[in-house]
């Protein structure tokens, strides 16, 4: 479900409904509290009510710091990891340069197939939160296959070749990590916390007695909008490559990789037989 809402709405749309949900539903509850309850008005527990208050709401806003950080961070790591993977996957194609003609463009068709499966047919799988090892595995090996099928000849040749195959290295490496970031998300503990504890601070707020109607509900109702937001930037960041705020592929369309994306270039070698996506 939460996939599914990160990829159909835009996070506009996404807001207006969790945080305007939130705050509708507050402001409804502490309008039936203040009528099922009227002696709540008086603010004769505010002391009481006050003091829980404070100490949930500091324990519910360093839980929702801890959590906001780390989701943000997981997503630095992610544009992070693609990058190297889309940098090690053009230190190739640069690399074959030095090879001979032939082998050169056997690497290069290779690398294309592998960018354009990563791109075109993992990518949708990874905004739905599935990782699926498979799906690149045979176009990331073809691209070894390349490079074992090369015999270096000159001293220069050799140098390129020991780091184009250092970069195939790399390209696996993470590739693996992409693909396990992918398929991460908040641990259903910390889930229960985040958004157990909207449920119990939010019911709070209806019996902080206050004589005015509309102070009152100006109280619940911005207390419920900033856990509204800090829900919703937990919503989006959960998931780093679903919906709008999600990692790019465009690494794998840049630099030496452009290429492959040209007009011209993409009906070369290595595009025409990649399967098409599922």
């Amino acid at each position: 479900m939460e996939v599914w809402l990160l990829n159909n709405l835009s996070t506009f749309t996404l807001g207006g409904v969790v945080v305007g949900g939130i705050v509708v539903l507050a402001v409804l509850g502490s309008a039936l509290t203040r009528r099922r309850y009227p002696q709540t008005a008086d603010g004769t527990h505010n002391d009481m009510v006050g003091v829980v208050l404070s100490m949930f709401g500091a324990i519910y806003g360093v839980i929702l710091a801890f959590v906001i950080v780390t989701l943000w961070t997981q997503l630095e790591n992610a544009e992070t990891v693609v990058a190297a993977e889309a940098t090690a996957a053009a230190q190739i194609v640069r690399d074959a340069q030095a090879f001979p003609a032939a082998d050169r463009d056997r690497v290069n068709h290779a690398v294309d197939g592998y960018v354009h499966a990563v791109v075109e047919q993992q990518w949708p799988l990874m905004r739905s939160g599935q990782g699926d090892y498979n799906r690149t595995a045979a176009k990331l090996e073809a691209v070894y296959q390349s490079l074992q099928a090369y015999q270096p000849d000159t001293h220069s040749e050799q140098t390129f070749y020991d780091q184009a195959v250092d970069s195939a290295g790399q390209v696996t490496a993470q590739r693996r990590a992409r693909i396990t970031q992918s398929g991460q998300q908040l641990p259903g503990l910390l889930q229960i916390l985040v958004y157990g504890g909207a449920v119990v601070i939010l019911p709070l707020t209806f019996l902080y007695g206050i004589r005015s109607r509309r102070i009152q509900l100006l109280f619940v109702g911005s207390v419920a909008a900033l856990i509204g937001f800090s829900l919703l930037l937990v919503l989006v960041l959960d998931r780093p490559f679903a919906g709008e705020l999600s990692v790019s592929p465009s690494p794998f369309k840049e630099g030496a990789l452009t290429r492959f994306w040209d007009g011209p270039a993409t009906s070369g070698p290595g595009v025409a037989d990649a399967p098409a996506p599922k």
